[in-house]
């Protein structure tokens, strides 16, 4: 019988499962899709992730759930709702720091195989207009998390990839927006993929 394919265990919030998407069109099932199309072998991505959740949501929703490591490939992408509930740094980093323990436990403790994505800037949405947020008070809250999350994933040897510049070049774009005005479209994550292929791609590539 053929071995079954290398498994991908995708964490976060909203951006990760894809809030107001088709499933296709979710980053995760697009890289999984795109590392396929290269010949490279990666089942469908399992997708821990619901929109709103905050680092200990997703973290209390990890404690309910059962888990079969290693995974050949896990990403985390968590921290924009602690930042749009107000939420502390200082607690940000002790649990995004627990969280990125687990994902390296869960890749076999494979630094190689973590991959932490950047929080995108939604205060350029039409959402963040109609709450009368200043974009410019968000957009420096989002590279505060971004730093700590940055910061955190390199100490630890996982690789970091940034989106959050891709948000901010087209983020109040249409075609860029789910229908409500908040969420990315499947071709935001078109572009989001683009950027994390070529670490996923070294994630899964057999050590030398």
């Amino acid at each position: 019988m053929p071995s079954a394919p290398p498994r991908f265990l995708a964490l976060g919030d909203s951006y990760t499962i894809g809030e107001g998407v088709a499933p296709s069109g979710r980053w995760p099932a697009q890289l999984a899709a795109r590392l396929r199309a290269e010949g490279i072998a990666v089942a469908d991505p399992r997708i821990v992730a619901v929109t709103g959740w905050t680092t200990d949501e997703l973290a209390a929703a990890m404690d309910a759930a059962t888990f079969a490591p290693p995974y050949a490939l896990v990403t985390l992408l968590i921290g924009v709702n602690n930042q749009y509930r107000g939420r502390g740094l200082d607690d940000y980093r002790g649990e995004f720091r627990a969280l990125l323990e687990r994902a390296l436990a869960l890749a076999g403790g494979e630094p190689r195989r973590t991959v932490v994505v950047s929080i995108p800037d939604w205060g350029m949405t039409p959402f963040a207009r109609a709450q009368g947020r200043d974009a410019a008070a968000v957009a420096a809250a989002i590279d505060a998390f971004n730093a700590v999350n940055r910061e955190e994933a390199e100490a630890r040897g996982a690789r970091w990839v940034d989106v959050t510049d891709l948000s901010r070049e087209r983020g109040d774009a249409p075609d860029m927006l789910a229908e409500d005005g908040l969420h990315p479209s499947a071709a935001q994550y078109a572009r989001w993929t683009q950027r994390i292929l070529p670490a996923a791609r070294a994630a899964l590539a057999r050590p030398r």
